[in-house]
């Protein structure tokens, strides 16, 4: 067998074709066998043969995978078609599709450029079973071809086919210099077909998709006219894309004569695309076409294609080079029909699609009655409080749904392409890889673009209110008016990407539900999930969380909460962040219910996405500037977070791929290879909430050995492995991602070391180690019965509810891990026995927003000394913080000598060195908060976690006071403070001046306010005299004088 297509012939340098040597007597058999089934009368049956062999123009691929059989049952089929298209009004479709365990074969009549909106759905049905989950361990690769004829002489139709074949790779797993030898990963009957010219262009589209994010798309015209696209990208980093090109270039009124999906080893996927132009593509009617399951004849549903005129073929092709990076982030949406039908174009629709999801989480969906019940109740009242937790929670779930917002959307396409004229009008920059190209004519897309005026403001106001017809219409309209307005930067125009993003102004963020505002918020949507990243000032850092659901229900839970979860944990950050330098932030990744086992995928879209906000275009055509609404650079800061510990590396290394200069502070929580401080090898988190525990035994004299305590979060995590590495205590009870264990005498601690130190969850814990009351309890455990006789029904609820038990019961409970809220007004009575007592007296809350504040206060009500988690839990940012420190001080060169793992695999003394001094400042910071809280405590009677969040602002605020001093300017005393608050090692290494020369100015002078503002604090308390600052400060401008 050779390879070649339909159309063009080898010395194009393309695909052989498929010569099927054995057709004449594949042929004689089909004969044969409509001989003796005689359903063809015999003197039709030598044309209907000759028609299908012979003008119908299938391709020879066919008759070498289809049985004799099998082919003529499908000539009698389409035998029937024709007939029945005489008695009947309505033409025919005609499907034929044949599985088996390396594939399948499809087979349907189209009309070339034309997408229809019913029917089966082959393309999805390739993308969905083949291509979306194909791997190079398992992958399969599609050719399919438009037959060159009709039908018959009565049908006008032509059929498309589809082979899918699994591959079989020559290196089924390239290693070092193999990885881009085409030669190496491509699938055998790819090598077998492709001549040398198609090996060299693959071999270049596949090199640079293993360098860069996002799809490589070529393309060139052929001698025959034609236009090849080339589409190369990662395996598994897109969905439902096969199909999604279908759509695209059909509304620009193109059809394929072939494609071919080639997979191969190392990762990488290639589309390629033969296009021309539909030249008998036409506007159809209700009822001109329609579905059936095999050859029938059915009252159809429209098909239909766009009606504003084409474009010249080069115009389009240009057009559906962009769009395909649009494609690529979102293949689907909840408008796709309408962009079948041509009623939307394809950026309007992804516009749509961002749009949408605006308006779930930021809708307005509090009111003024809300602010009015906020201003009437008392907001130190518990009961208050709960009323308005309540009615917040429920409000919020009821009146703007998801469903109801899409409703809107979909029968306001009018408005929606209005609003997308405003925010193209503003957005979009014609790619400098086009301007200016003589003769280049205005696409379709574009042309709808300048046909459609963009309105202002005001007008698209009095619009809405026009054309909507309620409150509720007009409200969802204008919150895409408000997502415009709002947005100062994004790459929806951007030539490549691999996600969305959207740089906003926070000021759409109603005060009543926000009362501090962010200072920055991104928004980040991708084809497996949708982010967040909020800042509370300019130098900020946090770490980026994966937000993952069990099940529909919780995915449900989790879309309407995230953004508020989002806010919360970089507002608790900001205030954790109060002894350093940076302020504030937190991202978040909420997978879709579908892409549950895609989260690296979706963390590499999102950091890709944010660069493309960072960093300058510099590669037309590829990465071109962007309209900045801003006006001035922005450096974000990355950490792990849940879910994404293993990431920080690739995100580092992509950074100093993307060309960004501040690649090694980009994130932290690197591995060692990297001048990573990795929090959980160190303790450094578990350093500072432990500092709590010991405050609080110090004080009250307690022996920690004699001490119970419950913990959530087990031996497997940093925080929970830690914490039990670095205790004492007697541990009643652990709650972690496995189960429940917990022994009221105290869990063996031999056994649970062993645990933390192999990172093991409770589930491998030796329940021969377990005393008689003793007991565990896993997830997927069922009718269970304890040693007291309590009968368990579900394991995962009991696991869920534990920390609400009334077995949950010691002296200390510290949380190192759970879910945000866990424990809130509405469920913190259960923390309470009947006679009033609380079930902890302590409680160190080493979990970020593991209580709310209301919960808070009502356990500090009942006498529970309790430390909440902007307080306890900073090491990690204080770690993290002086990593980027060092990544900021030294060149790249020393950074390699002195941070990084060396290749023999020990790490440089100065690392060590340095690490000991990070743990120092991190014992030492906790150790003065906590004293200066219980100082304030005992002096005002406040509850702790008002103090907390007093004290964090005080800090907060006056580092925000010093920015605006001249204090900066007096450089011994900016030589004094910065020598004391720099980690003595580096000081040590590189000397003051020089690193006063090498840090950007705005983070020394975030160091120089942080130390200051924190230290005062910490020594004066949160209400200080009126000249307590200057008494403060005297001191230090005396050193500064004396120099000493």
């Amino acid at each position: 067998m050779t390879v070649a297509d339909p159309v063009s012939i080898a010395s194009n340098g393309d695909y052989t074709a498929n010569v099927y040597s054995g057709k004449q007597e594949h042929r004689d058999q089909v004969c044969a066998i409509l001989e003796k089934e005689g359903q063809i009368p015999m003197n039709l049956i030598d044309s209907e043969v000759e028609w299908f062999y012979d003008v119908l123009g299938l391709d020879d691929m066919y008759f070498m995978l289809e049985a004799p059989a099998t082919v003529a049952n499908h000539i009698v089929s389409l035998y029937g078609a024709q007939l029945s298209s005489m008695n009947k009004p309505n033409p025919v479709n005609i499907t034929f599709e044949s599985r088996h365990s390396n594939g399948a074969i499809f087979i349907h009549n189209s009309v070339p450029g034309i997408s229809k909106t019913d029917g089966p759905h082959y393309e999805q049905m390739i993308d969905a079973e083949y291509l979306d989950a194909s791997v190079s361990q398992a992958a399969y690769r599609v050719e399919s071809y438009r037959s060159r004829g009709k039908v018959s002489k009565r049908l006008d139709a032509s059929l498309r086919t589809y082979f899918v074949n699994a591959c079989d790779f020559v290196n089924p797993d390239p290693q070092g210099d193999a990885v881009y030898d085409i030669n190496q990963v491509s699938d055998r009957t790819f090598l077998a077909k492709a001549t040398p010219t198609v090996l060299d262009l693959y071999g270049s589209v596949v090199t640079k998709v293993l360098n860069r994010s996002g799809p490589v798309i070529v393309s060139n015209e052929l001698p025959s006219g034609e236009h090849r696209l080339v589409i190369g990208f990662r395996q598994r980093s897109t969905q439902g894309y096969f199909a999604a090109l279908s759509d695209l270039y059909h509304y620009y009124r193109l059809f394929s004569s072939r494609k071919y999906v080639e997979q191969f080893s190392n990762g990488v996927t290639i589309i390629s695309l033969y296009l021309d132009l539909a030249k008998h593509a036409k506007r159809l009617v209700a009822g001109s076409s329609g579905s059936s399951s095999s050859v029938a004849s059915t009252t159809a549903s429209p098909v239909l294609a766009p009606a504003t005129p084409a474009a010249s073929i080069e115009v389009s092709i240009n057009q559906i080079i962009k769009e395909a990076s649009l494609l690529f982030c979102i293949p689907n949406t909840p408008f796709q029909k309408q962009f079948k039908t041509g009623e939307l174009s394809v950026q309007e629709t992804v516009y749509a699609f961002a749009g949408w999801i605006f308006a779930q989480h930021f809708l307005n969906r509090l009111g003024s009655e809300y602010a009015t019940l906020v201003d009437i109740l008392d907001p130190n009242d518990a009961t208050d409080i709960e009323v308005l937790a309540k009615l917040k929670k429920r409000l919020r779930q009821e009146t703007f749904t998801r469903e109801l917002i899409l409703d809107i959307l979909l029968g306001h396409c009018e408005l929606i392409k209005d609003l997308y004229a405003h925010f193209a009008s503003t957005h979009y920059v014609q790619s400098s890889s086009t301007a200016g190209v003589a003769g280049l004519q205005v696409s379709l897309s574009m042309t709808r673009l300048q046909d459609k005026v963009a309105l202002t403001k005001d007008e698209l106001l009095a619009k809405i209110t026009r054309t909507t017809t309620n409150d509720h219409e007009a409200t969802v309209m204008r919150a895409l008016l408000d997502f415009n307005e709002h947005i100062l930067k994004t790459n929806f125009f951007q030539t490549t990407k691999v996600a969305l993003s959207f740089r906003m102004d926070p000021g759409f963020l109603p005060s009543i539900e926000y009362p501090a505002k962010p200072y920055g918020v991104f928004l980040v949507i991708g084809n497996e999930f949708r982010g967040f990243h909020v800042r509370f000032q300019d130098v900020a850092r946090g770490g980026i969380r994966i937000v993952r659901s069990r099940n529909g229900e919780a995915y449900s839970i989790n879309q309407r909460t995230l953004f508020d979860e989002n806010y919360s944990l970089a507002s608790t950050q900001h205030r954790k962040n109060k002894d350093i330098p940076e302020g504030g932030s937190k991202g978040t990744i909420l997978l879709n219910s579908n892409a549950q086992d895609k989260s690296f995928v979706a963390f590499e879209k999102y950091v890709d996405a944010m660069l493309d906000l960072l960093l300058t275009g510099q590669s037309p055509g590829i990465k071109d500037p962007l309209v900045d609404r801003l006006g001035r650079n922005e450096i974000l800061f990355f950490g792990p977070d849940e879910g994404t510990a293993g990431y920080m590396d690739w995100a580092s290394q992509h950074a100093r791929k993307r060309g960004a200069p501040f690649w090694k502070a980009f994130t932290t929580g690197k591995s060692q290879e990297l001048g990573g401080i990795p929090h959980d090898t160190y303790g450094m988190t578990t350093r500072s909430v432990h500092q709590y525990v010991l405050g609080i035994m110090r004080q009250l004299e307690l022996d920690e050995a004699e001490c119970t305590k419950f913990q959530t979060g087990g031996p497997d995590g940093d925080l929970g492995s830690n914490e039990i590495k670095i205790s004492n205590d007697r541990t009643t009870a652990i709650v972690d991602g496995s189960g429940v264990l917990c022994d009221p005498q105290g869990i063996d601690r031999t056994e649970l070391t062993r645990l933390a130190d192999a990172r093991q969850m409770i589930q491998h814990f030796d329940l021969a180690k377990l005393g008689p009351q003793g007991f565990r309890v896993l997830v997927d455990d069922y009718q269970v019965t304890l040693p007291d006789g309590t009968l368990v029904q579900d394991g995962l609820a009991f696991r869920n509810t534990f920390h609400l038990n009334k077995m949950a019961v010691a002296d200390f409970f510290v949380p190192c891990g759970g879910r945000p809220e866990s424990i809130d007004i509405n469920n913190v009575a259960a923390l309470f026995d009947e006679d009033g007592s609380t079930r902890f007296k302590y409680v160190v809350e080493g979990a970020n927003l593991f209580f709310t504040q209301d919960a808070r206060l009502r356990l500090e009500k009942a006498g529970v000394h309790l430390f909440k988690d902007a307080s306890a839990n900073k090491g990690g940012v204080t770690s993290s913080s002086l990593e980027v420190l060092a990544a900021l001080s030294f060149t790249d060169s020393e950074f390699g000598r002195l941070m990084c793992r060396q290749e023999d695999g020990t790490l440089p003394s100065f690392y060590q060195e340095y690490v000991a001094d990070v743990q120092t400042a991190i014992e030492a910071n906790a150790a003065r908060e906590f004293e200066c809280l219980w100082n304030e405590a005992k002096r005002t009677s406040k509850p702790k976690s008002i103090l907390s969040d007093e004290l964090s602002v005080a800090i907060v605020e006056l580092r925000k006071s010093l920015e605006s001093t001249n204090l900066w300017d007096n450089v011994p005393l900016r030589r004094l403070v910065m020598c004391e608050a720099l980690p003595a090692r580096l000081l040590e290494e590189l000397g003051v001046d020089t690193i006063l020369e090498r840090v950007p100015q705005n983070y020394l002078k975030a160091i120089f306010g942080a130390y200051l503002a924190s230290h005062f604090v910490y020594e004066y308390g949160t209400d200080p005299g009126q000249f307590a600052f200057f008494e403060f400060m005297s001191k230090y401008h005396a050193k500064a004088i004396t120099g000493n």
